[in-house]
């Protein structure tokens, strides 16, 4: 309990970042980068709008961290699990579960790439970001699991980034459909079946 009077941001400074990148997930989700406002996103947070600058110097700066916090602690998980000396099949499976658990955990990030598939050729520092932040690391770490596999002989010979292409894809499906279809009143896209289906039949398909 704080002391009558004290104000109650001194309690929460440490929280300050990630409310701010929590307000301005659903700001930029709902209205797209463009016609998002620091005004708006202050406001969500709890915040005025100076405090924004304090940890965000630009809008793209604030951008980047949304994305960063979505996607980041996902793939150390992915690379603390899947980076262990575990067969191939196993390794994909946690890899594809740890991104769906966060889809469904986050389903504002579905959001976040549709921004990015509609404001990129105006604002390719967007599209910029999300390859940098989220596809590059991404596209690494399976392909890297992919070519473990083709050294212990459990996947075949073949291009391991197009094999990652291929494992992931219907993640990318899910999260478009999410946020395009289901809110116009298309069936819900049972994600996790999608991509279990997935793996049984694509894993199938890279066995040596």
């Amino acid at each position: 309990m704080l002391p009558p009077g004290e104000p109650k941001w001194r309690r929460r400074a440490a929280d300050r970042p990630k409310e701010i990148i929590a307000a301005a997930l659903e700001v930029f989700s709902e209205h797209g980068f463009t016609r998002a406002r620091l005004d708006d996103i202050a406001k969500a947070a709890g915040v005025s709008k100076g405090a924004l600058y304090l940890y965000f110097e630009t809008k793209q700066d604030l951008f980047k961290a949304v994305v960063q916090d979505a996607i980041e602690p996902r793939l150390l998980k992915i690379r603390t699990g899947a980076g262990t000396e575990i067969p191939f099949d196993e390794a994909a499976r946690l890899g594809v579960g740890v991104l769906v658990s966060a889809i469904q955990s986050n389903p504002r990030i579905g959001g976040v790439l549709k921004l990015i598939v509609a404001e990129s050729r105006n604002l390719p520092e967007l599209a910029l970001i999300w390859h940098q932040t989220v596809i590059t690391p991404l596209l690494s770490l399976v392909s890297d699991i992919i070519r473990r596999g083709q050294r212990s002989g459990e996947v075949r010979s073949g291009d391991p980034e197009l094999f990652a292409m291929g494992l992931l894809g219907p993640l990318v499906l899910g999260l478009l459909w999410r946020e395009t279809f289901e809110p116009i009143g298309a069936d819900r896209l049972p994600l996790e079946a999608l991509a279990s289906q997935h793996l049984d039949t694509v894993l199938k398909g890279m066995k040596a």
